[in-house]
């Protein structure tokens, strides 16, 4: 097969075994470097891209993609509302919901939670609690029976379960003007949720509309409305149409503004990590020229019988670009294969080294989540692979330039 001679001599120099295995050690270990350079940053970058997509189907289980409600938290004629939603583009569903917070007592034991009323035929459609049931149904919220399901932190704290009753305490409406003690009602709990999601585990309970209704005297009125789109981006565009066709009495809000800061953080931390990490690739791209330029030194007299036998420098310069190059690209690809496989398995190796060390590398005290979970993004790999080749080809530069300066007379002088 035909190659350009600066190739076939670049290849054979790489495979050739050096008298001075310094030099091969050296190439050996800018390989490698620049391997694992690639490796880091797959697999931390499909972390975070696993950890990004967790928190975002955890906190859209519970949340909504948009929420609408009157300025005062209230709104009165849900109904007809909840008619004029559905007919916009892109939402697929609404529910009618109460929130309030309220405070749960059992025993000696109190904890402050969110309290949500929901419609459950309506509240299966707008979210996922509903499939994240460890006991019990959402079916068992029915109008009138004082039913309630809480989250597995929040069952755990109180030391509650199905089939177990706690009392909630709320203000009553004229409370905070009279003085009045805190009104307090006896539920059943008949269900328990996990979204492996702590402030939401520990901090959420969801009662029937109806007996939320009657429980802060709110009559046919609700805090507002939730939809669910077919395209959760949309979001954005979808509320400010809400939002225009609302009036100045409607508060519009969706999940990027609620969680936008969170999500900026985690976007930020991305790009960090991939400076960060990417000097590893930078290293061992340095070596790389230190590789190069003991080359040069080393292969001396060959350079000066190619010019001597008509190679110009720039040939000559190609010669250890091709080198060079060559050992970036197997760095690289091999980085890439041990890379994907490793962020592929992070779901099972972390929980094994977990159980080897007896150590938890994820707090969900810190994190939210208790899991560690992993997403590749194809064109996350592309660009750390092109970046590993650009840096590589880089530093091959320096030392070709410098070999196609030898002078053959200077160099063969003590041959």
């Amino acid at each position: 097969m035909f190659q350009p001679l600066e190739a076939a001599i670049g290849l054979r120099y790489t495979r050739a075994k050096r008298e001075s295995s310094f030099i091969s050690f050296i190439s050996f270990a800018s390989m490698i470097g620049i391997a694992l350079g690639v490796i880091v940053l797959i697999t931390v970058l499909s972390v975070m891209n696993g950890f990004e997509q967790a928190m975002r189907d955890r906190i859209l289980g519970v949340l909504s993609h948009v929420t609408v409600s009157e300025t005062d938290a209230s709104v009165a004629d849900w109904q007809a509302r909840r008619e004029t939603l559905l007919k916009m583009e892109h939402v697929v569903a609404a529910a009618p919901f109460i929130e309030k917070q309220i405070m749960l007592n059992e025993s000696n034991r109190v904890q402050g939670a969110i309290l949500e009323g929901v419609l459950p035929e309506y509240e299966k459609q707008t979210g996922n609690v509903s499939n994240q049931m460890l006991e019990g149904s959402f079916d068992d919220l029915k109008e009138g029976e004082d039913n309630i399901i809480v989250g597995v932190k929040l069952a755990e704290s109180l030391k509650l379960g199905v089939g177990d009753s706690v009392t909630l305490l709320t203000p009553s409406p004229e409370g905070m003007e009279s003085g009045e003690l805190p009104f307090l009602k006896q539920f059943n709990i008949v269900g328990i949720f996990r979204v492996d999601l702590q402030q939401y585990d520990e901090g959420t309970v969801f009662v029937h509309m109806a007996d939320a209704a009657t429980l802060f005297e709110m009559g046919d009125a609700v805090t507002g409305v939730r939809l669910r789109l077919n395209d959760l981006y949309k979001a954005p565009a979808v509320s400010q149409l809400v939002a225009n066709s609302s009036g100045p009495d409607f508060w519009v809000s969706d999940w990027t503004k609620q969680n936008e800061n969170f999500f900026k953080a985690i976007q930020l931390q991305k790009t960090m990590m991939f400076f960060l990490l990417g000097l590893i690739i930078a290293v061992a791209a340095f070596n790389l020229v230190s590789t190069l330029v003991m080359v040069v030194t080393d292969k001396g007299s060959d350079i000066a019988i190619f010019r001597t036998l008509g190679m110009t420098p720039f040939s000559v310069m190609k010669v250890f670009m091709v080198q060079g190059t060559l050992i970036g690209v197997i760095g690289t690809v091999l980085g890439v294969i041990f890379g994907v496989m490793l962020a592929m398995n992070v779901d099972v190796i972390v929980p094994w080294l977990e159980r080897l060390f007896d150590v938890n590398f994820i707090s969900e005290d810190v994190y939210g989540i208790s899991t560690l979970e992993s997403r590749i993004r194809w064109a996350d790999v592309a660009m750390i692979a092109v970046s590993a080749l650009v840096l590589s080809m880089l530093a091959t530069l320096y030392p070709s330039w410098k070999a196609s300066r030898v002078q053959p007379a200077e160099a063969l002088r003590y041959d």
